[in-house]
């Protein structure tokens, strides 16, 4: 059944997500602060709005992907009025577990729904519309957002209540920036010992260290032609990316009083190198850093 959505936030994630709701049908008026990425979106059929309240205010439906929590939060002050009684509003930032809540309970008190729905799979899944979903919130208000999850992902799942889709994210992400640390530390470590990069990953992939950071975006050029460091570690997921990630997942452990030792390391590793060479590079580009620490092998 075809909707009219309203989508905020066309950026490298939006702009294809939102433009996969229109290969499957639906009207998408869209909205964005960058006229560059509201120009861009336009010209792959999503109708440009003049403002974020005039967006939602001829909505079925509402997907945001923003920046951070605050800015979801100052968005939904601004619009929730304009918005239709019980319209569902979809959430696919990444952001603080406390703050998807909060979102939560202002379009609650506003007579509206919310999803909280991340994603995972970066720029490539987001264009190729092979995104998973992790979806939180209640159980009707997941199977209404179904149909839009599934025009521009692969998978969504239901985690839970409010927030649970970001906890998902959150500590998947952690699992990834560890492996990712882990893989790379293992590359360098296999070239002081003289170890080829394709040994290493012919026996690594097929044994028990097998994992994404290795199969999909190996951080060493050669093994997985379509890893980033084939492309000089041109962003699939970028550094920055992954430093909000671990941060949100290091805040969470900490409020929680849970000892997540690797976790937090891992975040602090990715804040120095998304601060310094990893601005504008993949997360995987950590390994170059990595070597350069033990000495610079090659």
């Amino acid at each position: 059944m075809s909707r009219t959505v309203a989508f905020i936030g066309l950026g490298h994630m939006g702009g294809p997500m939102a433009a996969n709701l229109v290969k499957a049908g639906h009207r998408v008026l869209g909205h964005d602060l960058d006229a560059d990425a509201l120009a861009s979106a336009a010209r792959a059929g999503v109708e440009p709005a003049a403002s974020a309240a005039e967006a939602v205010s001829g909505a079925d439906a509402v997907v945001t992907m923003l920046p951070a929590g605050r800015h979801v939060l100052d968005l939904y002050d601004g619009v929730l009025a304009a918005a239709r009684p019980g319209t569902l509003f979809v959430d696919c930032s990444t952001i603080d577990v406390a703050d998807a809540r909060t979102a939560h309970e202002r379009a609650t008190a506003a007579g509206l729904r919310a999803l909280d729905a991340p994603v995972s799979g970066g720029v490539v899944g987001a264009e190729a519309a092979t995104l998973t979903f992790m979806a939180g919130g209640g159980e009707q208000e997941f199977t209404e957002a179904r149909p839009l999850l599934d025009a521009m992902g692969k998978k969504a799942v239901h985690c839970g209540g409010p927030g649970a889709g970001q906890a998902a994210k959150i500590c998947n992400n952690m699992i990834l920036g560890v492996s990712m640390i882990a893989v790379s530390e293992a590359f360098v470590l296999g070239e002081s010992l003289g170890l080829s990069h394709q040994a290493l990953y012919d026996v690594a992939s097929t044994a028990s260290g097998q994992c994404w950071a290795l199969s999909v975006n190996c951080p060493v050029p050669g093994p997985v032609p379509t890893s980033p460091a084939n492309r000089e570690y041109r962003p699939g997921f970028a550094a920055s990316l992954m430093a909000k990630d671990l941060g949100l997942a290091a805040n969470a452990a900490r409020a929680g009083g849970v000892h997540a030792e690797l976790g937090l390391q891992a975040a602090e590793l990715y804040a120095a190198y998304a601060e310094r060479a990893g601005a504008t590079e993949d997360f995987s580009g950590i390994v170059r850093t990595i070597r350069q620490n033990d000495g610079g092998h090659a």
